[in-house]
């Protein structure tokens, strides 16, 4: 059974309840019919009820078992600013949660930050930035995390690691230039996120174009100190570096380039690029050469599961993105 196979059947079995604020897109609305229809997770469309439902009616596509969050209900409005800001983690006045329970972005992430939802979806029509701002303001960030990231799970063909042809690897996709102590948040939120997915024991490698001190420079030091604060944060994590890559994945390198003991190297099961460019050129590589499939990137370090897709995502990507959300979110409330 693939991953994608396993991660279907945990998420029916757990049913996360899914905010998707962009119901107005079509091939959002579609998406939410299809994992309605097959059971996968409680949907739920935020906007303009009578517009949604006059949408729907027009597309063909039934809402049938899909609840709507109408925003402009005035009445339900005032009842979730008022539970709203009896939230100790508030960091509006009345008038600014008002102003947000009528945009459907924000309405979506209110329900979360009150547990009338467990994730919400966005991305086909908002920017990836937008999603994020939004995200950090409302949900805020998990603890000992101090930035927002991403991480995807490869599937290559023909590789033989640790964990068969799976590969995990952050952060391709949200921060450009992290510092030491984002990077160590990157690596930490990744074997999170991996975990969740997969159910491996985490090995994560920092990367770099060193290996132990086989070069020096500012970039090497960057990474050895996030391994030293990602050690000191999380202990109970396998997190180690600094490894050229084939030192992380390749025991037979590790054996002739690592001349200490670790429980990362030759064996990682995730990879952490030390910045935005290595981590885009890493996966197109990846993706070019050895013919992989990449699943992600998903976003990663809120203290709930927030997803953001491409603006070109199909039918079947958001409906796998939100297979994967609901078993992150499912771990998080100890259910999965």
């Amino acid at each position: 059974m693939s991953l994608m196979d396993q991660l279907r059947e945990r998420a029916c079995a757990a049913r996360m309840k899914v905010a998707f604020p962009e119901g107005d897109d079509e091939t959002m609305m579609r998406a939410v019919a299809e994992l309605t229809e097959q059971g996968i997770a409680d949907c739920v469309l935020v906007g303009n009820g009578e517009e949604l439902r006059s949408l729907a009616s027009e597309r063909g596509i039934s809402l049938d078992g899909i609840e709507i969050a109408d925003i402009t209900d005035e009445v339900a409005n005032a009842a979730l600013a008022e539970r709203y800001l009896a939230l100790p983690d508030c960091p509006f006045k009345a008038k600014g949660v008002a102003r947000r329970l009528v945009r459907p972005m924000e309405h979506a992430f209110i329900l979360q930050a009150l547990g009338d939802v467990d994730i919400t979806f966005a991305g086909i029509s908002c920017s990836t930035g937008d999603v994020i701002l939004a995200g950090q303001t409302i949900i805020g960030l998990a603890d000992g995390i101090d930035t927002v990231s991403s991480v995807g799970i490869f599937d290559i063909p023909g590789y033989e690691g640790s964990e068969g042809n799976l590969l995990g690897f952050g952060d391709s996709a949200v921060c450009a230039n992290p510092d030491a102590s984002q990077l160590a948040s990157i690596a930490i939120s990744a074997c999170e996120t991996v975990a969740a997915l997969t159910q491996w024991d985490p090995r994560c490698a920092l990367l770099s174009y060193s290996t132990c001190g086989s070069a020096t420079g500012e970039l090497v030091d960057k990474v050895i100190a996030a391994r030293d604060i990602a050690n000191e944060r999380r202990p109970d994590l396998k997190i180690d570096g600094e490894f050229q890559f084939d030192s992380a994945i390749n025991p037979r390198t590790a054996a002739r380039k690592v001349p200490r003991d670790s429980e990362v190297a030759g064996r990682a099961n995730i990879v952490i690029w030390p910045d935005l460019n290595v981590g885009n050129v890493g996966v197109k590589l990846v993706q070019q050469f050895a013919h992989a499939d990449a699943y992600g990137p998903m976003l990663q370090g809120f203290k709930k599961i927030v997803c953001d897709c491409s603006r070109s995502a199909g039918v079947s990507e958001i409906v796998g993105n939100v297979i994967m959300s609901c078993v992150r979110a499912a771990v998080l409330k100890g259910e999965a």
